[in-house]
């Protein structure tokens, strides 16, 4: 069975319902996993998506914040759905298509401005979450998993365009990275993007306070697809699709796709 999987933070799934739509339309993934979309589940345009053909669809909802659901034209079932960090969020949800994949899209926490946990409680939330993912995994070693989402750290140097500047900001300090990277190896994953587009400047979200963001291109990689190692090698056709960001009224994020053959 070969599927498609796209990730995108939609910042806001009602607001942004006709980018969702044209993105149905356009691009038709057999998956696809919002992040951050700021509604409860019964509010969330449903019947729109349904009739595009997404008729099964898992998800977790929160009032004007966080959020995370999965719409997906193949059989699946929820398998989790995990509150990490404590922190009553809708953060995380897992589904299981017929074929024994589980797909794990998460939207971790962004971090406030200060990377500092002593006077920063959201960076201090953030690095509890990822240790807590990672501790779950530990506890559980996932075989046949996808995880994908908006897990807002830019791992690389080539992740960000001025890995010097960004060094001491939120989503690319050494902390954070060291907390990602220990989250994949624990997790026995691959970072599939980059597997697939090793070299060269690579972004998925730019800054609403940069009307030009495609002249200037100060991005950061902050949306990830992975997948454990007994499955890697079955993807291929990795992408972003840059040019969204463009769209009228666009979310800041860009959605991230790859395929599998299993």
């Amino acid at each position: 069975m070969s599927f498609t999987i796209a990730t995108w933070n939609i910042n806001s799934v009602r607001l942004r319902e006709p980018l969702v739509a044209r993105l149905m339309e356009e691009e038709a993934p057999d998956i696809l996993c919002l992040q951050e979309c700021k509604s409860p589940v019964d509010k969330i345009p449903l019947e729109r998506f349904e009739a595009l053909g997404y008729r099964h669809v898992i998800a977790r909802g929160q009032k004007s914040y966080n959020g995370v659901a999965i719409f997906s034209k193949l059989p699946m079932k929820e398998a989790a759905a995990w509150d990490f960090g404590d922190l009553g969020h809708a953060r995380h949800i897992a589904g299981r298509l017929e074929n024994g994949v589980t797909i794990h899209n998460f939207y971790v926490p962004a971090g406030g401005d200060k990377p500092d946990r002593m006077s920063n409680e959201k960076f201090d939330q953030k690095l509890d979450f990822l240790a807590e993912m990672r501790g779950w995994f530990r506890c559980a070693p996932p075989e046949r998993a996808i995880l994908v989402g908006d897990l807002n750290i830019a791992p690389l140097e080539e992740d960000v365009y001025d890995t010097k500047k960004l060094a001491r900001v939120v989503s690319h300090t050494a902390v954070e990275r060291e907390a990602l990277e220990g989250l994949r190896k624990v997790g026995g994953f691959v970072d599939i993007t980059r597997a697939h587009i090793p070299d060269g400047k690579l972004y998925s979200w730019w800054t609403y306070r940069q009307p030009d963001w495609e002249s200037a291109d100060r991005g950061r990689r902050l949306d990830h697809v992975w997948a454990t190692e007994d499955i890697a090698e079955a993807a291929h056709s990795s992408r972003i699709l840059r040019h969204a960001r463009g769209w009228e009224q666009p979310s800041d994020h860009a959605p991230v796709f790859a395929t599998f053959d299993l």
